[in-house]
């Protein structure tokens, strides 16, 4: 049986536009063969998920969730292409699992894209100097960067977090949930902004 290594599924992503996770599924029910996997993939409805990312989204709502007694507040857009989707049960369910991850995980910006390009040069350097403190070869340093700041992205961005819902052994990123919720609809969905307030603190943006 072949081993479906971590390369193999970024390839397949990069080919399909589906999540992480759902192409090693596909590969390893496919036994590694690329081409019949893109058809598991298919069947799945998640490999046209990428096309669709690029096609505008100008409908979709606002979501507010509220906490605590009032203590805590987000609002969230969540965009998507009809209507008709957006008044679907499914579609709102999934605006307010959105809500209640802003209000848990406290990103401070959507994706990586968003974050200000000052702030990832002084993270990096931060990284960087941490690095060659604990005694790490010079050859290594920005592979070892470049895995600390994938747990930065991680820790800021919406998108690269691990969906609060999920089991820990199951776990998705937000990003991967919004590629299937793509494929569910067949339409582009995208988490446009959103602003998360609680009690007392200062506005973090």
């Amino acid at each position: 049986m072949t081993t479906i290594t971590a390369q193999m599924a970024k390839e397949l992503r990069d080919r399909t536009g589906a999540g992480f996770l759902d192409c090693k599924k596909a590969l390893t029910e496919t036994d590694g063969d690329v081409e019949k996997a893109i058809d598991k993939l298919r069947e799945w409805g998640l490999a046209a998920a990428g096309k669709k990312a690029g096609r505008a989204a100008d409908q979709g709502l606002i979501e507010a969730y509220i906490h605590g007694a009032g203590r805590l507040g987000v609002l969230v857009e969540v965009n998507c292409e009809t209507d008709f989707v957006a008044r679907t049960d499914v579609f709102k369910a999934f605006a307010h699992d959105i809500a209640m991850q802003v209000a848990a995980k406290r990103p401070l910006y959507v994706s990586k894209e968003d974050v200000p390009q000052e702030l990832l040069d002084r993270e990096r350097a931060v990284l960087m100097a941490q690095a060659r403190e604990e005694g790490r070869p010079e050859a290594m340093l920005d592979r070892i960067v470049t895995g600390r700041l994938a747990k930065f992205y991680g820790d800021v961005c919406l998108l690269e977090q691990q969906f609060i819902r999920d089991q820990e052994k199951a776990a998705r990123t937000v990003g991967e949930l919004v590629r299937e919720t793509i494929a569910k609809f067949g339409e582009n969905i995208q988490i446009k902004r959103f602003v998360r307030m609680e009690l007392g603190e200062e506005a973090e943006r």
